[in-house]
């Protein structure tokens, strides 16, 4: 019977190894006794951008991206759209089950009874210039609430960890609405809890003169789901930045704050308002064939398609194209659908495109509903980073649990100059900087 081992031969020294694999991955460690003496540090793994290396086990979500297939905690994310509420997702993606009804209701009551805000926080909000991005707003405030809450700093204390974890999803909609409001400059409108997570949301934004919000179903149930696909993703970026910043053993403020910065990339949480620019650049349905032309020419980019992980069709992107049309019913049609849906269509009759596997992904239709909703560009990666501070949150609590974490810690290949010895200021010819190095071709 075969055994679960990888067997290495080292042709530098003709020494052969026999390395473990478990979960069909080796440990990167098992690698550092295969050296060429003693001295000799031993072998590293190389991998930019961590293409090919798991960093963590973890529970909270599954993807499979050649089928398409995404799941939080075992659950299709079909199922949780078409069934569940956004609050209820996060109860699942945070402890791990579906919660009963009365579970649900003391999760509920347990966040809801944190959405107001510390009234330093506003005045720390005042601080920003009239025209801040609210995401950069966003960024900063989540940062500095670990100041306004010190017990968030017992990360080991279970009960202290559930309390920041419910503040946590009850604030940032606040925040989030607050840092709107502001670069409107219209003032805050205060939590009502008697409307669902998303409904209180719509208000604290939208709100204006009438004595009680009540927001359209069609949009509060639309962006109910929207959150419920945002609400996790694996270990993307904004994931990875949550378990290495917490890592330090950080409280869950400022951890959050440093996954909302690297949400904050137009690489990442940017990338609806990328396709966005995109549909407006093309303008007009009859000049998607041009578009196309240029993208295969290199001179233009296919924004909203593609994905570093889904290589079929983005199981979001489905859910939200279905949920467009009952958008447009409420708000009317947003005109950029019909050059959407016409170069979806041409891209995946274009061997160019389905070689390649660019199918659309959730960035390309879920900027199209924000902008029919009544949503700003620049709220879009808010929008996303409500969500996803519960999956952030699971992720940072796995970490914490994990007995095999450590402080993140990842080598490097060093490239720098050999040891050289210091040189009198006079004495020194013309430095070749890095950027001089980069512009001669030498870095």
């Amino acid at each position: 019977m075969a055994k679960d081992t990888l067997t290495v031969k080292d042709n530098r020294t003709g020494k052969t190894y026999e390395i473990s694999i478990e979960d069909g991955a080796i440990r990167s460690m098992d690698l550092r006794q295969i050296k060429t003496s003693e001295d000799d540090f031993g072998l590293l793994g190389y991998d930019p951008a961590f293409s090919n290396t798991a960093s963590c086990r973890s529970a909270v979500t599954y993807i499979d991206g050649e089928k398409g297939i995404l799941r939080y905690r075992g659950y299709p994310i079909e199922q949780l759209a078409e069934k569940s509420t956004y609050l209820e997702t996060a109860y699942l993606i945070v402890k791990g089950e579906l919660p009963n009804q009365e579970h649900l209701e003391a999760w509920m009551h347990n966040v809801t009874m944190h959405t107001m805000l510390h009234e330093k926080v506003k005045n720390f909000m005042a601080g920003f210039n009239y025209d801040a991005h609210p995401m950069g707003m966003l960024v900063s405030t989540v940062a500095a609430m670990s100041t306004f809450y010190p017990d968030a700093k017992n990360i080991n204390d279970v009960e202290s960890r559930r309390v920041q974890v419910r503040r946590l999803i009850g604030k940032i909609p606040t925040l989030a609405a607050y840092a709107y409001r502001y670069s409107l400059g219209l003032p805050y409108v205060p939590p009502d809890n008697d409307l669902s997570y998303t409904g209180n949301f719509l208000g604290m934004l939208f709100k204006m003169t009438e004595l009680k919000y009540k927001p359209k179903p069609a949009l509060e149930r639309a962006l109910d789901v929207l959150f419920i696909l945002h609400a996790d993703h694996e270990q993307n970026c904004s994931a990875n930045a949550m378990r290495v910043v917490g890592s330090s053993q950080t409280d869950p403020y400022s951890a959050t704050a440093a996954a909302a910065a690297a949400l904050y990339g137009p690489l990442h949480g940017g990338a609806n308002e990328a396709a966005i620019k995109m549909l407006n650049k093309i303008g007009s349905a009859d000049k998607i064939p041009a578009f196309i032309k240029g993208v295969k020419a290199g001179e233009e980019r296919l924004m909203g398609f593609g994905h570093r992980v889904y290589k079929n069709y983005d199981p979001r992107a489905t859910i939200i194209k279905k949920i467009a049309d009952e958008v447009f019913e409420e708000t009317g049609k947003n005109p950029l659908i019909d050059i959407a849906v016409e170069l979806e269509r041409i891209a995946l009759e274009d061997d160019y495109f389905v070689s390649r596997k660019l199918y659309p992904n959730v960035d390309f239709y879920s900027g199209i509903i924000y902008q029919a909703m009544g949503f700003p560009v620049t709220m879009f990666p808010v929008l996303f980073a409500i969500p996803r501070t519960s999956g952030w949150l699971a992720q940072w609590a796995e970490n914490v649990f994990d007995e095999e974490q450590r402080i993140a810690r990842p080598r490097q290949i060093y490239i720098g100059e050999d040891s050289r010895d210091y040189t009198a200021i006079k004495k020194r010819p013309v430095p070749q900087t890095l950027e001089r190095k980069l512009l001669m071709g030498r870095l």
